[in-house]
């Protein structure tokens, strides 16, 4: 093969420029809480010289509605991101669509990218006060792995049930509860990264029996056009529920994951007798991520540790605690937040707003402070910090902005482990920045005892200068029982 360059200096030719990839956050449907989100996406690639955008925003789909916006001329943030504040409040409970292209020096343009969001400032108020129901067993009629479909320790959500190519039989699946049981919400996570396989036309169905099906009539979705979703219904009492797919996009379904909820409250734990540390596991599974309680337990300052699912906490359970933590720590996660029911942080989000206990948010739990003033305010850099594995010459240093005392004994700047792909990207307004490296790496509550830290200072790994940051919450916190 011959491969022959050309070169000139002029050329009337159009330059090729890529969409921007409108997935970052908000992603397709997401449901923003701030009335002035952040818009954030990644950058297109091509072009000539310098890229700039522009971005509109609508209340209708053919962007000529009265409440019509436009921004020109946003500078990419970095090599992978574009972010603009929206500077006037949006309309509250109403959707908006969301579009961007680049522009060249030249004046090239590329296509416009679209997706659409929610704005609900209420959204993420209150502890949604329903429990997950447990799924015995699921079967299905075609394809292989139905168990991702309940895999909810699956890091990222990624493994998924694919129906084989259907043919002459409807594909379905079908979920055993064990028993009979109360279900008043359905949560679906479809293909995260295309439109391949996601449902158009399906309707859930309960039995008894597992013999005799009846369709739920509020579980009927007839024009999907999404990835994601929750669908409530008036409460049934049913063992079985099956999914009956009747269309979809591509050459077979395709689902990632299934959560069933039942009204009511979850059981309010028994802590332990002494002192102790809540920690809230904000893992899908509701676990810790990291080995974060044998190591609070292993600090030799007399504390115990009790671990609470992100989507059972809530401030009422806090309140109802026969005995108070001293602290209360958010723990990290691994998956991107628009592949998880957000609805299930609103109890951690009801504490970060209403306790008087010193709480502290590692990493997803750090985001998690930004997340309670504004979904949007916590973006994907566009790249993952996996730091935990590398030698320290290839650590970026974190700065020590202000001296506070949390910092006692730590050199500035620092280097500490991170493993993420999230950021806050930006700062509440009842918060300060307390320390960065290249992005924000902790915040404080102006008013409150609450620190949040996006590296993780209880890893165990040898150059981790970031442990005191954990050992001085921790003191601190004593001191103020």
């Amino acid at each position: 093969m011959i491969i022959v360059l050309f070169s000139c200096t002029k050329s009337n030719k159009k330059v090729d420029i890529t969409r921007p990839k409108l997935t970052n956050n908000p992603s397709w449907d997401d449901v923003c809480t701030n009335r002035k989100p952040l818009l954030s996406f990644y950058i297109s690639r091509g072009g000539i010289g310098k890229r700039t955008y522009i971005v509109n925003l609508d209340t209708e789909p053919e962007f000529n509605s009265p409440n019509f916006i436009e921004y020109k001329n946003i500078e990419e943030l970095d090599e992978f991101i574009v972010q603009k504040r929206v500077e006037k409040p949006l309309v509250d409970k109403i959707r908006y669509y969301f579009r961007a292209k680049a522009v060249d020096s030249e004046g090239n343009e590329s296509k416009w990218a679209y997706t659409r969001f929610s704005l609900d400032t209420d959204y993420n108020k209150k502890f949604m006060n329903l429990t997950r129901a447990k799924v015995q067993s699921v079967k299905v009629s075609t394809g292989e792995n139905p168990k991702n479909l309940i895999d909810y320790d699956d890091p990222g959500q990624v493994s998924f049930w694919q129906a084989a190519p259907p043919g002459p039989i409807k594909p379905w699946a079908i979920f055993d509860l064990g028993k009979p049981t109360t279900i008043s919400r359905i949560w679906m996570l479809a293909n995260i990264n295309t439109d391949d396989g996601w449902l158009v036309d399906f309707v859930w169905e309960k039995s008894l029996d597992g013999q005799n099906f009846e369709e739920i009539i509020d579980a009927k979705v007839p024009n999907n056009d999404t990835f994601r979703n929750v669908i409530d219904i008036e409460p049934v009492s049913t063992r079985y529920l099956r999914l009956k797919i009747n269309h979809f996009r591509g050459v077979a379904p395709h689902l990632n994951c299934v959560i069933f909820y039942m009204p009511g409250k979850p059981q309010v734990p028994i802590p332990p007798r002494g002192k102790y540390v809540l920690l809230v596991g904000d893992q899908m599974n509701g676990g810790t991520f990291t080995q974060l309680a044998p190591y609070i337990e292993t600090l030799d300052l007399g504390l115990q540790t009790l671990t609470v699912p992100h989507y059972e906490i809530s401030l009422d359970m806090l309140n109802r605690l026969q005995n108070k933590p001293v602290a209360i720590i958010l723990s990290g996660n691994n998956a991107d937040y628009p592949h998880l029911p957000m609805y299930e942080f609103n109890g951690v989000y009801e504490i970060i707003r209403n306790t008087n206990i010193p709480l502290l948010g590692i990493c997803a739990g750090h985001q998690m402070l930004a997340f309670t003033y504004g979904y949007s305010f916590v973006r994907s850099m566009g790249w993952e910090a996996l730091t935990a594995l590398e030698v320290p010459q290839q650590i970026k240093p974190i700065r020590i902005l202000i001296d506070d005392p949390i910092f006692k004994g730590m050199k500035n700047p620092f280097i500490a482990p991170e493993i993420h792909g999230w950021a806050i990207a930006v700062v509440p307004k009842d918060f300060e920045l307390l320390a960065a490296s290249t992005y924000i790496q902790s915040i404080k509550h102006k008013d409150k005892f609450i620190y949040g830290s996006q590296f993780h200072p209880e890893v165990e790994v040898s150059y981790n200068e970031g442990k005191k940051f954990l050992i001085n919450f921790l003191k601190m916190a004593l001191k103020n029982s």
